[in-house]
Parts: structure tokens; sequence; C-alpha cells
């Protein structure tokens, strides 16, 4: 097991050829199921607290009493980092994900279902998302809207992401490298696939509430660092004009951290000139909070 990647399965760690997951759980059958994702930085975690923070609501949400305490699922993420990221090649970072699914259908057990515990690492794919931090990453808006929050609250972390999948699809149908960010019933701007969207006008940063969105770490970070260097922000309902006409835009999500913008729906951003100074400001903020830059840690991998 030691030259081999871990997870942690129901309890025990296992070497990852080795899981087996029961072709009835309702993770598998139904998306019932939570998760939450943190990525290291140097081999270790960012911000793991608030991540288990956050994978705690969504099990309450979803009424699934996973049977272990915060610390105990903090010392468990840590214990797979800790085995797997000396596996990865040098200067490689990854992801690390618990994934709590209800259990197995029909189970007969006492009280119901006893759920699925999986603790998975990978590495972030440096080298595909490297032009993003060279050129901008450009965002399209299918016609696939966000399932508004009186019907699925997407503020959790779930297994369900057929909305948001329906929509990247559809964008990337058109344009295989664009990042889609779907838009509410009213055509405001919400979330994609893992990521938040930000705008910058005239100096002050915007971006969607929180009530429309999965609120990202990232994201609340990204807010707390603008207001630390002074910046006006807020979160509010911003539509295509917004878009249209701001001065810079960026993504911001666990893995890229923080990504700037050059085009929403083809129409470049500012002046088309990425970082724009704002982004910019905040990505030096970000890197300098975690102890490396991570944007030339992803633009190291380019082809030379």
């Amino acid at each position: 097991m030691a030259d081999e990647m871990i997870v942690y399965f129901n309890g025990e760690m296992t070497p990852a050829s080795q899981v087996a997951l029961s072709i009835y759980d309702r993770g598998f059958l139904y998306g019932d199921a939570v998760f939450d994702a943190t990525r290291t930085f140097g081999g270790q975690t960012f911000r793991l607290d608030r991540h288990i923070d956050r994978l705690y609501n969504s099990l309450r949400y979803l009424r699934i009493d996973v049977g272990m305490s915060k610390d105990e699922m903090t010392k468990a993420t840590e214990a797979v980092v800790a085995h797997n990221h000396p596996l990865l090649p040098p200067g490689q970072d990854m992801w690390v994900m618990q994934r709590i699914s209800r259990g197995v259908e029909g189970a007969n057990r006492s009280g119901g279902p006893q759920p699925t515990i999986i603790i998975e690492s990978h590495a972030i794919p440096f080298a595909a998302r490297a032009p993003l931090y060279r050129d901008g990453a450009r965002i399209s808006t299918p016609s696939v809207a966000r399932i508004p929050p009186r019907f699925l609250s997407p503020r959790a972390k779930t297994h369900n992401y057929l909305n948001l999948i329906m929509g990247e699809l559809e964008v990337q149908g058109e344009d295989s490298e664009a990042w889609a960010i779907l838009l509410d019933e009213f055509g405001n701007l919400t979330e994609g696939r893992g990521s938040n969207v930000f705008l910058v006008k005239d100096g002050a940063v915007m971006t969607p509430k929180s009530q429309y969105v999965l609120e990202g770490v990232t994201r609340n970070q990204t807010l707390e660092l603008a207001d630390g260097l002074g910046l006006a922000t807020a979160e509010c309902d911003i539509d295509l004009y917004d878009a249209y006409t701001a001065d810079e835009a960026f993504l911001t999500s666990t893995s890229l951290c923080i990504c700037p913008v050059s085009a929403v729906n083809g129409a470049t951003v500012g002046n088309g000139n990425v970082p724009g100074p704002v982004t910019e400001r905040l990505m030096t903020a970000f890197s300098d909070l975690v102890g490396m830059d991570f944007a030339e840690q992803y633009l190291a991998h380019l082809p030379s």
C-alpha cells in the first residue's frame, strides 16, 4: 500500500484499486449523497475547517447522519493527504474530497441504511488549465437555467450535478474550452460546475447572492481579501448587461483559486487584458495567503 494511493472507505484506509462500491448505493442510484473538496498547496490542505463545516451543513440539509465528528473527519482527511501527496510528481498538488452517501438501498440494518463514507484524492490538472492564466477563461451562459432555490437549494454540495452538467455540455458543444455559468430564471448570473463568478466595475467587486449559489470557500475568502484591500464588495443580482459592461471578471474555485475571465458569450471583458488590475491585486493577496504563487504553479505547466 505504500506505493499506491489510498482511500478512506467506511472506517478503513484502503488501496484505491481495492475500493468496491455497491451498485445499490443510493449515491450511485439517485445522487443521494454530499461531498466537499479542498486542495493542497505544497502538500498542505487549505481552509479544511471551512470545507468540513460546509460538508456537515450539506449533510444536515440532506438529513444524513454520518456518524463521525468533524474532528474525526478532519483527521481522516489529513491522513489520506499525508499518504497520497508524496506519491505525486514534484510541484504537483491535489484535491482531497469527502463523499458521503445515504448508504445501500434496502440494506437490512437497524435504523435503515448506514452511510457510505469515502475520502479520496487526485491530482489537480495543472497542464490542462495552465492556458487560463495566460489567456483568461472564456465563459458562456447556456439556455439551461439554474434550478431555483425554492425547489432545491444550491447551497448544499450534493452529487446531483445534472443541472450544471447539462449547461456545461451545451456550452462546450459550441466551444470546448468555454466555462459555463448558468443564469437563474430571471436572467441573473449564478454559478458554474465548481466555480463562482465575480465582476469588477469601477473598482467594486460583485458576485451573485449566496442564496442562489453554492457558497464557495474560495468565493468567501476572496470577499474577505477584497475587504482587506479596501475594495468595495457586493453580493447582488448581476445580469448579462452587467457582465458585458464590466471592467473585469474572474472565476473562483477550490482548484483555480482566482482565475481571470477574458470573454463572456464571445464579448471581450473590459480592454481584453488579463488579469485586470483589481483581479491581479486579489490574485497576489491570495498567493500571499497560501504561501505560494498559485498562478505560476499553473503557468509552469505550459508547453515550453
